[in-house]
């Protein structure tokens, strides 16, 4: 006889913000090989100062052609996840990565209890995600970042990290 299935379920309405966000780097060139695992320790030590407002952080591999790997994070809220993302060393990582992506490509989508959805695709091989069935748009203007794009009223309480030089 086999056992029944153990049904669960999780009670989230402590967590009326939550924002979950899978994030990922797609290696273009063999320099992108190097590129990804060398992020893997600074994203380690990340996590391990234990950002405000991030409750976990999983790593999640999604492809070997091309090699796609990244991670999913659960955010108490936006503000949480905003304010880590403008900061030291996120800031950092992204100026970088703006200024050359190391022949990686990057890509996160975010998912918001209350409802709405973002997300933005940088120098990737081909669509991903969304951009699969979906129109995408050059990210200038309202469209840079991520506040903008989910049109959240207010402005970030931290400043961005790069600021849209394009629009």
């Amino acid at each position: 006889m086999t056992a029944r299935t153990q049904r669960t379920t999780v009670n989230l309405s402590d967590f009326p913000d939550l924002v979950v966000i899978y994030l990922g780097m797609q290696v273009r060139t063999l320099a992108g090989l190097k590129t990804l695992i060398s992020f893997g320790p600074k994203i380690n030590a990340a996590v391990a100062a234990k950002p405000d407002g991030l409750l976990l952080h999983e790593n999640v591999f999604y492809s070997f052609f091309p090699l796609n790997a990244g991670m999913r994070q659960y955010w108490r809220d936006f503000q949480s996840l905003e304010n880590w993302s403008r900061s030291l060393p996120h800031q950092e990582w992204w100026k970088n990565f703006l200024r050359d992506s190391g022949g990686t490509g990057f890509w996160h989508e975010a998912y918001f209890m209350r409802g709405g959805m973002e997300a933005i695709y940088d120098d990737l091989k081909g669509p991903f995600g969304f951009s699969v069935f979906a129109p995408t748009q050059p990210a200038r203007g309202p469209m840079f970042n991520a506040r903008k794009r989910l049109g959240l009223a207010g402005d970030p309480s931290v400043p961005a990290p790069v600021e849209d030089e394009r629009s």
